[in-house]
């Protein structure tokens, strides 16, 4: 996982509420045994309606997805959280998710950033008066903002999930963070237990 401090870029208004993780990656891709090309069934249902806001050309290079409440709920694919990040994004924004879907966002390396609806409104609001505002998600602050705009919100994190962030760790590497105690344990084993 690679390190997460800033990410500054421009955002996609994802207009909706109960996205849940059907719609943003269909079951017919969890058949797949590689970890890659997901990005090509991100909202593929969506897509066929050619006013679905990701086949707007004026987001492409988008790494922000801005989204209503409830964001992620259903099944606890990770497929989902591949496919946004596949699909270039690297945080998701909404008023709360599915505590499955954010708990899959922060061991793969997607920043899900929960801000009041109040907030998502002046993102979409600066978003429609202006493509290309960028937006910047500070994990390091713990904020939200809109610069051009004087937007700025804070937004909750436990300190372990910034510290992953921050540090670049998923569970093997908070895990090999342990390998001098890991190696004292394994040499006092009794050898009868070694290799079984």
């Amino acid at each position: 996982m690679k390190s997460v401090r800033v990410i500054q870029g421009r955002g996609v208004p994802l207009k909706r509420s109960d996205v849940d993780t059907d719609q943003i990656i269909p079951a017919e891709w969890l058949k797949r045994v590689e970890r890659t090309g997901f990005e090509k069934g991100l909202f593929s249902t969506w897509r066929d309606d050619r006013n679905f806001v990701l086949n707007d050309e004026r987001y492409v290079g988008a790494s922000i997805l801005v989204a209503g409440p409830s964001f992620g709920v259903g099944s606890s694919r990770e497929h989902a959280v591949w496919a946004i990040q596949q699909g270039g994004f690297d945080a998701v924004i909404a008023p709360s998710f599915s505590d499955i879907f954010r708990n899959n966002c922060t061991k793969n390396g997607l920043v899900p950033v929960v801000v009041p609806d109040t907030v998502v409104q002046q993102l979409w609001d600066a978003i429609d008066a202006d493509h290309t505002v960028a937006i910047v998600v500070d994990v390091e602050r713990l904020t939200v903002e809109v610069p051009s705009k004087g937007i700025t919100a804070p937004f909750p994190m436990d300190a372990q999930t910034q510290y992953r962030f921050i540090n670049g760790l998923d569970d093997i590497g908070i895990t090999l963070g342990h390998a001098t105690d890991i190696d004292s344990y394994e040499s006092m084993r009794p050898s009868w237990l070694v290799n079984r």
